[in-house]
Order: structure tokens, then C-alpha cells, then sequence
């Protein structure tokens, strides 16, 4: 069973003082339980996922059209949902049409990759906020399979250092450049 987000981030180890600071305010959160996903809250908890096919050393990037770049899946927990690594399959899945996805690398479980708290323009209705995002690796063993949820949501499967100059935000970068030590660790 997947570990809730108060039991994810009693483990996690921050690899930089910034990620402490965002690990601190996720911990924050967490205190409030389901609350902690709470869309009307100004700082709120996401989940997202770095899609991997490992033989080829590539990620997929999915256009985000509110935020106007290449960024990886994920998103916000449903109701009743506490578990990072189940919000982030599921996003996973409804964004890319994958439905073999798994943790990554083998062993990984449910912890994370990265931790980032990140600004989030006003749209939608909703005013700018900030998404507290726990961030995992997910694998394919179907890269081709993928398909975006609608047209104005385009995916790209790039390798990963394509992928870290594709995307705007240096937080994504973070990420990238802790998932592409570990493709090189298992292709390498």
C-alpha cells in the first residue's frame, strides 16, 4: 500500500537547502492531512511524474497550455486521496494513455525524486497560487502507446538532456538532472 504524504516526507533526505526549505513546507502541510490537496488553499500538495523509457534513455514532456511550456505529468489528488506516488499513476495515466507505468528505478517504490514548491498563474477561475509538488519517476516499457488526453496537450518524448533545455522552469531542471544520473547509473 502506498505511504500517505505525512509518511513519504518523514524520509525523504532534501539534497539542497532550497528543497529543505520546500520539504519544511510540504511537512507543513501534511499536518492537515487530506487538507493538505486542497485546491482553494494558496499553497497546496501535487504530485507529478517524470515518464521514462530506460532502453532508450528518453522522458516525456506534456505541453502544459496554462503555464505555456513543455512540463512533466501530473497534478492534484481527488478527493480522499493521500498517497503522492497513487496521485501521480493516476495523473500519469489519464495525461499519456500509459497504463503499464511503474516506480522507477526497480526498488524505488513510493519516494520521491525531487520536492519543489512551485508558482502557478491565475486561470481557470483560480488566482495565482503555489503547488507543494512531490515528484517521482515513473517507467514505460510502451513508449509508443502514449497518447495525449487532448490535442492541445501534445506530448514529446525527448532525451533527457533535450528534455532539460526544453523545459522553462529550473526546478524541472533539478529533477531532470537527478533522473538522468540514474538512467545513467542503470544504462551506463
Amino acid at each position: 500500500m502506498a505511504r500517505t504524504l505525512a509518511e513519504v516526507l518523514a524520509a525523504y533526505a532534501p539534497g539542497t537547502d532550497e528543497e529543505a526549505r520546500d520539504l519544511a513546507t510540504l511537512r507543513a502541510l501534511a499536518v492537515g492531512g487530506a487538507r493538505a490537496w486542497a485546491r482553494d488553499e494558496p499553497v497546496h500538495a501535487t504530485a507529478s511524474a517524470v515518464v521514462v523509457h530506460p532502453p532508450t534513455g528518453r522522458v516525456l514532456l506534456r505541453w502544459h497550455e496554462r503555464m505555456r511550456g513543455w512540463l512533466t505529468v501530473g497534478g492534484h489528488g481527488d478527493p480522499g486521496e493521500d498517497a503522492p506516488l497513487a496521485v501521480a499513476l493516476r495523473e500519469a495515466e489519464e495525461e499519456t494513455g500509459l497504463t503499464d507505468l511503474v516506480a522507477w528505478p526497480p526498488g524505488a517504490g513510493d519516494d520521491p525524486v525531487h520536492l519543489a514548491v512551485v508558482g502557478v498563474p491565475p486561470g481557470k477561475g483560480e488566482p495565482a497560487h503555489e503547488h507543494a509538488d512531490v515528484r517521482f519517476v515513473l517507467a514505460t516499457a510502451r513508449p509508443d502507446d502514449a497518447v495525449p488526453e487532448r490535442p492541445e496537450a501534445p506530448l514529446r518524448w525527448l532525451p533527457v538532456d533535450e528534455a532539460a533545455v526544453a523545459v522553462g522552469e529550473d526546478n524541472l531542471r533539478v529533477t531532470l538532472g537527478r533522473v538522468a544520473r540514474l538512467l545513467g547509473a542503470t544504462t551506463g
